[in-house]
């Protein structure tokens, strides 16, 4: 995509010089993209369609680490984990904006990088780059991204749709980032003790992936679509299991009742979770960033996604005076508390 070897500074290029260069080898896929980088504006058009918006904001030294993130991975999960908001409402996502923040110690080649990035992931998920801005920054990296997409107003999925009885779903399974990142963490302090012992990450190919190249579940969407399944309420796990389960059940005003052995969990979190001393199910009610799609369906449903190994039905919908509740695998009736990610308590 970039073909620059050496060390450029980006104040060669200024401002719209750089976006010229960043962005001009991106397609446009969309007959809704009418006009994408280039002008003041975009312009799209989804006809009769409801048009979906979400945007999310990444900070160097609090959403990730230049330690162990590799640029290319960071642009990739900065998109993604923009689209996973769309996909939660059982949309298509379509277009991104996106905007950064580089201080001076980014040479172009460094920002060619995080665009690869940004790159690969609008060629699987299938976006048109339409906009954005740059700027400098005296505070690290700093990427903003917008997602724009689309669903038909009866497709469109809300947090506040559960209905008592409504089986509570979810994809993929979970811990993985989470656990992935402390081993990421781990590596990271051995080598601040000792700079010549290289990273052990052997055989955790999996986890570490799952924190720094996580996937947006757009498969999930379309199944349920083939699957004729309108899901009652929908929520991505970004910020834990716990976390998402409590603002669906809020927002429906309905409890809910969790088996802890239904939570699926990768044998690899599983057994790392337990070398490092931690609870694999803490793990995943708690970690986050996993990217899942966790979502109710009603139970006249059940029979057309039973079979399905990629979705797990780990509890349903309760009324409002019932609680959040999780049943152990001892039997043991737990309060459901939300103790996962939290943008403001650093």
């Amino acid at each position: 995509m970039f073909e620059n070897k050496e060390r450029t500074d980006i104040a060669e290029l200024g401002e719209f010089g750089l976006i010229k260069h960043l962005t001009e080898g991106f397609k446009i896929r969309h007959e809704s993209s009418i006009k994408g980088v280039g002008d003041d504006a975009a312009v799209l058009n989804f006809k009769d369609k409801e048009v979906l918006i979400s945007t999310d904001l990444l900070l160097e030294g609090i959403h990730f680490d230049l330690a162990y993130v590799p640029l290319m991975h960071l642009g990739f999960k900065a998109v993604q984990v923009n689209l996973s908001d769309i996909y939660a409402m059982n949309g298509i996502a379509t277009q991104i904006t996106v905007s950064i923040g580089i201080s001076s110690k980014f040479p172009l080649e460094a920002v060619e990088e995080i665009y690869k990035g940004i790159d690969l992931a609008c060629n699987k998920f299938n976006i048109d780059l339409i906009g954005g801005d740059t700027s400098s920054s005296k505070q690290g990296l700093v990427i903003s991204v917008t997602s724009i997409g689309y669903a038909e107003k009866k497709d469109v999925v809300y947090r506040n749709g559960a209905q008592e009885g409504d089986l509570l779903c979810v994809s993929g399974d979970l811990g993985g980032a989470y656990v992935g990142l402390q081993i990421l963490e781990r590596e990271k302090q051995i080598f601040l003790e000792n700079p010549n012992i290289q990273p052990d990450l052997e055989g955790k190919d999996y986890i570490i992936e799952r924190q720094l190249k996580p996937e947006g579940r757009r498969d999930i969407v379309d199944l349920l679509a083939q699957m004729e399944i309108v899901p009652t309420s929908m929520i991505d796990v970004s910020d834990g299991l716990a976390s998402e389960i409590m603002h669906i059940c809020q927002q429906s005003e309905k409890g809910c009742t969790i088996y802890e052995e239904k939570i699926p969990i990768d044998p690899m979190t599983y057994e790392t979770a337990r070398e490092l001393g931690l609870d694999p199910t803490v793990c995943a009610l708690n970690g986050g960033e996993d990217y899942e799609l966790l979502f109710t369906i009603k139970q006249d449903d059940y029979t057309k996604l039973k079979n399905d190994v990629d979705i797990s039905i780990i509890g349903h919908i309760t009324d409002k005076n019932s609680g959040c509740k999780m049943i152990s695998k001892s039997s043991v009736v737990h309060e459901l508390k939300a103790q996962g990610w939290n943008a403001f308590k650093l």
